[in-house]
């Protein structure tokens, strides 16, 4: 089982990556199903035939009529339809009650597949969904990539965990007063996904690209993977549903050796070796696949056991029962 657990993490960058690759493949999906249905394909421009030829090899082995068939495929993780199945943000749902004072049922009940992930799984969403996260993920390696070659990156600056939630709710405000849906320009999975299609539809990005640039900067520069942790509204919404939830991370104290790997290797910079997992761990597996001694499971329960102490198995732990053993107890 424990060869299971590690190897999470790498089922976990291979999610990410088929969910990016999703979000590309989709706005040019929507552009072969306007050609298919146009019936026109002599017209096309050149670049336009390419994409058309490259789309219906992609898609012929799964759907007979694009034009209808491909519509099991839309939108992007802010809000879309995966294989027919309806499924939202939950933050999409609340901006969408803020900006309109109304209470959309269908948006809702797109909702309940993820808020019950969350409540099972904690943050998941940021660790093993998000597009932003990916990319936060891969500008965290090349920070290390970075630092080899000699160059001092400071990424150790801390804020206030809580101001995640102030941003969270300014956003709300915002949207309640302008009926502007004010978090989807600063929500990463939503400027991910709608950059892209702007992208491929209109050959142009939009200013959340500029955004998202800063964002990367932010986590490269000053904290590491800093808006996710700090800044990102999504990130207080699925923290807060994920604060009970059922399968967590645990140390098994008896083979730690106290080597602190797992620190080393949790990108929101939690203490994996001290029990220090809390409301902000996502289950990313990534201390999981960073200990030698396999010292860290997925186990049930709704809290995290509090700090055990040192590893039985590292220095510290075994120089107090050296020194218990040399001390002589009192009789009588």
């Amino acid at each position: 089982m424990i060869s299971i657990w590690k190897n999470l993490n790498k089922l976990r960058w291979f999610v990410l990556l088929l969910v990016f690759t999703l979000l590309v493949l989709l706005p040019y999906f929507h552009v072969y199903q306007n050609f298919t249905s146009a019936h026109a394909y002599d017209l096309l421009a050149d670049s336009e035939k390419e994409i058309y030829d490259i789309m219906e090899w992609i898609t012929s082995p799964f759907v007979s009529d694009p034009a209808r068939d491909l519509n099991a495929l839309k939108g992007t993780t802010w809000s879309g339809t995966l294989f027919g199945l309806k499924l939202s943000d939950p933050l999409a749902f609340l901006a969408h009650i803020a900006s309109t004072q109304s209470f959309y049922w269908a948006l809702f009940v797109s909702t309940l597949i993820p808020i019950g992930l969350t409540m099972l799984l904690g943050r998941f969403y940021c660790g093993w969904i998000c597009p932003g996260g990916l990319i936060y993920d891969l500008a965290d390696k090349l920070a290390e990539w970075i630092k080899r070659a000699g160059v001092p990156l400071r990424r150790n600056r801390k804020f206030d965990l809580r101001l995640k939630y102030i941003v969270l709710l300014v956003g709300i405000l915002i949207s309640a007063f302008t009926s502007w849906v004010a978090l989807s320009t600063i929500y990463p999975p939503a400027i991910v996904g709608r950059e892209i299609y702007y992208y491929v539809t209109t050959g142009a990005l939009g200013a959340g690209t500029g955004f998202f640039v800063f964002t990367l900067l932010f986590d490269l520069l000053v904290a590491r993977h800093g808006f996710c942790r700090y800044v990102c509204p999504g990130g207080g919404v699925y923290a807060l549903l994920g604060k009970y939830r059922l399968f967590r991370i645990q140390r098994k104290v008896e083979p730690c050796n106290d080597c602190g790997k797992c620190n080393k290797a949790c990108m929101f910079v939690l203490d994996p070796m001290r029990d220090g997992f809390g409301i902000e761990c996502n289950n990313c597996t990534a201390c999981i696949a960073a200990c030698p001694e396999d010292a860290l499971v997925f186990v049930r329960g709704i809290k995290d056991c509090a700090d055990q102490g040192p590893g039985h198995a590292g220095p510290i732990y075994m120089k107090k029962i050296a020194e218990e053993k040399s001390t002589p107890k009192e009789i009588g």
